[in-house]
């Protein structure tokens, strides 16, 4: 309590599994939210101690050896110095299910990242043979399928062999999109969240095995700052200076939100609602990319007053 160091040990996982039934039942245990973490979280609950995870980036300040001096010794005493911290921000900890579902994620969008690197890659190629396609995928399939039979020698084979890894590719992500719609369909609060305007199965089912129930947030606004949808500030002696987002948090939901805000803003010219007719003005006041940011922001704040209110929230008419 007093934040002297008690005892020091040096211990590989399995010796470290087998000396942790010896500490005091209720002990807080604290480490870095990296690889693993959350399942070593879970194994300290079933000894009854509380886990405590920390983003990496709150650690290092507290590392007295700076940023060149990272070792094991350093960064355990840096974790325990910012785990006593009063007002320190601590990661929450995922349940199997959670991983599980953002396991569907990840690996949608590996498979989309692997399409998109294919078909620059066959962009490239057909460059070297005077044929420039443009950046747009379906324009990139067609075209290149019309030149298939033109192309010399083995640039045929090996074009043909990257369109049929494109479709393969597909197929896969398709999969994995009705898993994710087999996933938004079981769950009520996805459902809720669905309601939402730009809020669709993928969105909704990222947003509830990252957040859960959004407890962790006192308020949507904290949601939407943990996401990087608010700007950053640079203010002293009193003078407020605003700059662009921070693009801080999780990068996959806010890619998310900031394609379900476009849809949002695409679709809001021809409704008549609140939310439409504030987009429109918003979007004619301050121009486009500053309106669909915007969106997104509301967006992330609404989700989070669904995730904590459930049947309670309303969108208003």
């Amino acid at each position: 309590a007093a934040g002297r160091v008690r005892e020091r040990r040096d211990l590989r996982r399995e010796a470290f599994i087998q000396w942790l039934p010896s500490v005091p039942t209720g002990t807080t245990v604290a480490m870095e939210a990296c690889s693993g973490a959350h399942h070593w979280a879970r194994e300290f609950a079933k000894f009854g101690h509380t886990a405590r995870l920390i983003a990496p980036k709150f650690v290092t300040p507290y590392r007295l050896s700076g940023k060149k001096g990272k070792n094991d010794a350093a960064d355990a005493q840096a974790i325990c110095e910012a785990a006593g911290r009063p007002n320190m921000r601590f990661v929450p900890i995922k349940t199997l299910d959670q991983q599980g579902q953002l396991l569907i994620h990840r690996a949608r969008q590996g498979f989309v990242e692997q399409r998109t690197a294919t078909l620059n890659r066959i962009r490239g190629l057909l460059s070297e043979f005077g044929i420039v396609l443009p950046l747009k995928a379906a324009v990139v399939r067609r075209e290149a399928l019309q030149h298939l039979e033109d192309l010399p020698g083995w640039t045929n084979t090996v074009v043909g062999d990257l369109l049929s890894e494109v479709s393969r590719l597909d197929e896969r992500i398709a999969q994995y999109d009705q898993h994710i719609a087999g996933l938004a369909k079981a769950d009520t609060a996805a459902q809720q969240l669905m309601r939402l305007p730009g809020v669709g199965p993928v969105t909704a089912t990222a947003l509830l095995s990252t957040i859960g129930q959004g407890r962790d947030f006192s308020n949507g606004r904290q949601l939407s700052a943990w996401l990087g949808l608010v700007p950053g500030q640079y203010s002293s002696g009193g003078k407020q200076r605003l700059g662009h987002i921070t693009k801080a948090g999780d990068s996959y939901l806010r890619s998310l939100l900031v394609l379900g805000a476009r849809a949002v803003l695409v679709a809001a010219k021809n409704k008549t609602d609140p939310i439409s007719r504030w987009a429109t003005a918003l979007a004619e006041r301050r121009g486009y990319w500053r309106a669909v940011v915007a969106i997104a922001a509301k967006n992330a704040r609404m989700c989070w007053a669904v995730l904590s209110r459930g049947d309670a929230f309303r969108l208003p008419v």
